[in-house]
């Protein structure tokens, strides 16, 4: 499935209203600074729903927090702040005594990742073990016997999923990236390339070059819907796994990938959108497109395509113009909308600071 990156694609993100004026540009500093003080302010609207007493945030989930915990440590890295190490530590520090695990792999993912992120914010090694131990567990999802391999999305061995083998990539990728030892690193490597050649097989990539949900129980795509943020983990995924092996083809597969998300999931003003919008999006897929934008900025780093960054900063200029009087986000980043929580907060932060790190390191302080 590792496909080259289709032309029509190109040409379709190149159609995209705002690509093609700034598509060969440069980065543009005052802009990457502006977009630092816009997530800024958003991080003071999303801290009042922190509660100190248990380290999560109010008005939404489990996972949703340990998106949460990335945002700070992905601002706090771009604007060079310790403002936000406090609340790392404390959400760290009490919610730690299970070590992050649950009955989901995909939840387990997503505590994995944050934690690593926090390591290479702070180099605190507890928080590089606790990603070590999480990912340990999710091994035990690995089983060949179902579909030929890749983890389940239950620990009671139901649904082999995207989301989670997409999750297991990201955060075996990302140990390998970081940790000092050798046979870690090796391990985690061929982790990260084994479930690269599963899924890759696995037909969860369709025609359109975008991710289902999941297998069906004949291990074929089950056709479901193309959430946002099955399209952006494995960005990051690929992204890193490119540059530990000095292949290209992941980053081909996830540049392929990324232009199909922004030609299909947006509007005609190249605002991104998830398909149970604007009033049946539950309290999970409020979170789903930051994640693709957070990821989005990831790949850009490393193999920019025309119009990439120009679709990051329409989307958060967008997100910033319709924001509320309590500098709140919403789900619906194309106007106005009802539902504002600390994951469309976090969200809409995902894609301020993924349009800050695009436009450039010059909003450092």
């Amino acid at each position: 499935m590792n496909r080259p990156i289709p032309v029509a694609l190109l040409f379709g993100l190149l159609l995209v209203p705002g690509a093609g004026r700034t598509q060969t540009t440069p980065p543009d500093p005052k802009r990457a600074t502006e977009f630092i003080a816009d997530s800024a302010a958003g991080l003071k609207a999303l801290q009042t729903w922190y509660a100190e007493e248990t380290g999560l945030w109010k008005t939404t989930n489990w996972w949703n927090a340990a998106n949460a915990v990335t945002v700070l440590g992905n601002y706090s890295k771009l604007s060079d702040t310790p403002d936000f190490r406090s609340t790392l530590a404390n959400t760290f520090d009490r919610n730690s005594k299970k070590n992050f695990l649950n009955e989901y792999y995909d939840d387990e993912g997503w505590w994995a990742m944050g934690w690593a992120g926090a390591y290479e914010l702070t180099h605190d090694v507890r928080y590089l073990e606790m990603a070590e131990t999480i990912f340990a567990d999710m091994t035990k999802g690995w089983e060949d016997d179902t579909c030929g391999g890749g983890i389940w999305w239950k620990k009671p061995k139901q649904y082999k999923n995207a989301i989670a083998n997409e999750l297991f990539l990201a955060v075996a990728a990302k140990l390998a990236s970081l940790t000092p030892d050798a046979q870690k690193r090796a391990t985690y490597l061929d982790w990260a390339q084994r479930e690269w050649k599963w899924f890759a097989a696995s037909g969860m990539i369709n025609s359109d070059h975008l991710v289902n949900d999941g297998l069906d129980a004949t291990c074929k795509n089950n056709r479901r819907t193309t959430w946002t943020y099955n399209q952006g983990v494995i960005l990051g995924g690929l992204t890193v796994l490119s540059k530990l092996t000095g292949d290209s083809k992941p980053l081909e597969a996830a540049q392929s990938i990324a232009l199909a998300a922004i030609s299909r999931l947006t509007d005609l003003d190249g605002v991104l959108h998830d398909p149970c919008e604007p009033a049946r999006c539950g309290n999970d897929a409020p979170q789903f497109k930051g994640i693709f934008v957070r990821n989005l900025a990831v790949l850009n780093a490393a193999a920019p395509v025309p119009g990439f960054r120009a679709f990051l900063r329409r989307n958060a200029e967008s997100i910033w113009k319709n924001r509320d009087a309590e500098g709140r986000f919403g789900l619906v980043w194309s106007g106005p909308s009802d539902l504002k929580t600390a994951a469309t907060q976090v969200s809409a932060l995902d894609a301020l600071v993924a349009a800050a790190e695009a436009e450039g390191s010059a909003g450092k302080k």
